[in-house]
């Protein structure tokens, strides 16, 4: 029997060689190659690092940084390329969220809980 890793590292180059993925890496690679594109995203993924980094820590979160986060969602969600990079990128959890459930059916099985957590 082939070792389980050896199932992992199949499993990451099947990931990479995906249409999901594949799509997610031109789509990215578009917003990186458009300067206006580029700084919204960056500020983008800044904002969300900086309010997860807060909520690690138990800091509170003001209503302002939360409007403020909201104005940055918006704005990015109307630029097309950061759109369709935000798109693909749930494309792909959703697959990486269906193999981790096809992954973790042993342990369902085994504990005999269903999709809900319920026994």
């Amino acid at each position: 029997m082939a070792n389980i890793y050896d199932y992992a590292y199949d499993l990451e180059k099947a990931i990479r060689e995906s249409d999901e993925f594949q799509g997610l890496k031109q789509a990215y690679e578009a917003v990186m190659a458009d300067e206006q594109a580029k700084e919204m995203f960056d500020n983008f993924r800044n904002t969300q690092i900086e309010l997860q980094q807060k909520q690690m820590q138990g800091q509170e979160i003001s209503e302002e940084e939360v409007e403020q986060a909201r104005k940055v969602v918006e704005t990015v969600q109307q630029h097309e390329q950061i759109s369709k990079l935000m798109e693909e990128e749930q494309r792909l959890n959703q697959t990486i969220n269906d193999v981790s459930k096809i992954i973790t059916k042993p342990l369902e099985e085994l504990y005999g809980t269903d999709e809900e957590g319920q026994q």
